[in-house]
C-alpha cells in the first residue's frame, strides 16, 4: 500500500484514536504489529495517518487492544479505507489544506457548534462577503486564489441544506454582526442571509451581545464537530498560522464546557433575530 504523503485531519484523527486504544492496552507499536502479524512499522504509520487499514484489520486491532466499546469500534470501522472523494478534493493543491480539512470535518459531522467573535459563520457567508473578506488579506492573495477560496466556502453550505441537514448551533458575537465587511450593502445582505438561515429547523443561531459580562474564548473562532461516537469528536480553532485541531478527551470536555458557558450568556434565538434586525435597521 502506497503511503499518504499528506493525510487529512480525519485520517490523522482515526490514527490518534487507535494510538490511544493501543496505549490504553499498554502495548508498544512493535508488539501490536507483531500480534497483528504485520511489519513492525505498520502500526506507527497507521497511527500517523500515512497508511489506511481495512475494516477487518481494524476490528482485529480493536480485539488485540481489548476495546469493549462496540459503538466506538463501529465508528472507527466507518473511517477505514482510503481517502474519500468528497467535493473538496477538487481544491486540493489549489488552496490551503486546512480549508479542506474543515470542509471534510463538517461533511462527516453528526453535529456542529461554532463560536465566532469577529467573523460571520463560514457556512453562512454570502459570496460578496467572503470575497471582501479574502480581499483584506495582507499581502494580497492572487485573484485566482481568492475566487477559489470563495467558491470552496460557498460549497460548504451544502452540509446545512442537504437532507438531513447537520444540526448546527452558531454562537456569534455582536461585534461580528456590526462589522461592515465590503460596505453597507454587502453587510446588509449578509445579515439578511443570517436571518434566513436562522429559520432552518436544523439551525440555532445565538448572538452574544455587547452586554454579556465576559465569556470563555472571547476573541476565538472555534468549531466543535461532533462525530457518530463522542470519542471521535474534533475541535478546530483558527490561529494566525492556520487551523489548530484538538481531540484528546480532556481537551474535548473543556471545549464543550466553554461553549456551554458561552451559550449561557447568549441571547435566545428570537432575541438574537431581533438584535440582527435592529442592526440591519442601522444600515
Amino acid at each position: 500500500m502506497a503511503p499518504r504523503h499528506h493525510p487529512t485531519i480525519r485520517q490523522r484523527r482515526f490514527g490518534a484514536e487507535l494510538r490511544r486504544l493501543r496505549e490504553g492496552a499498554g502495548l508498544s507499536a512493535p508488539v501490536a504489529a507483531e500480534r497483528l502479524g504485520a511489519d513492525r512499522t505498520v502500526i506507527s504509520n497507521i497511527e500517523a495517518g500515512r497508511f489506511g487499514i481495512s475494516e477487518e484489520r481494524l476490528r482485529r486491532l480493536a480485539s488485540i487492544y481489548e476495546c469493549n466499546d462496540p459503538g466506538l469500534v463501529d465508528a472507527l470501522a466507518a473511517l477505514t479505507g482510503g481517502r474519500g472523494k468528497g467535493w473538496w478534493e477538487e481544491y486540493r493543491g489549489r488552496i490551503p489544506p486546512d480549508f479542506l480539512d474543515v470542509a471534510e470535518l463538517e461533511h462527516h459531522a453528526a453535529g456542529l457548534r461554532t463560536l465566532q467573535t469577529a467573523h460571520m459563520p463560514g457556512l453562512f457567508q454570502t459570496e460578496d462577503h467572503a470575497r471582501a473578506l479574502f480581499d483584506l488579506f495582507v499581502p494580497a492573495l492572487p485573484r485566482l486564489e481568492v475566487e477559489l477560496r470563495v467558491a470552496q466556502r460557498l460549497e460548504r453550505h451544502s452540509v446545512i441544506t442537504r437532507e438531513p441537514g447537520v444540526p448546527y448551533v452558531g454562537l456569534v458575537h455582536e461585534a461580528a454582526l456590526r462589522m461592515r465587511i465590503g460596505g453597507r450593502r454587502v453587510a446588509r445582505d449578509q445579515l439578511g442571509r443570517l436571518l434566513e438561515e436562522s429559520e432552518r429547523p436544523n439551525v440555532r443561531l445565538l448572538v452574544v451581545p455587547f452586554t454579556a459580562e465576559g465569556f470563555p474564548m472571547a476573541g476565538d473562532t472555534v468549531m466543535y464537530a461532533s462525530a457518530a461516537n463522542p470519542h471521535l469528536d474534533t475541535v478546530e480553532v483558527d490561529s494566525p498560522t492556520g487551523a489548530v485541531f484538538f481531540d484528546s478527551p480532556t481537551q474535548l470536555a473543556n471545549f464543550r464546557r466553554r461553549l456551554d458557558l458561552v451559550e449561557q450568556v447568549a441571547l435566545n434565538p428570537k432575541a438574537s433575530r431581533d438584535l440582527i434586525l435592529d442592526i440591519v435597521g442601522d444600515l
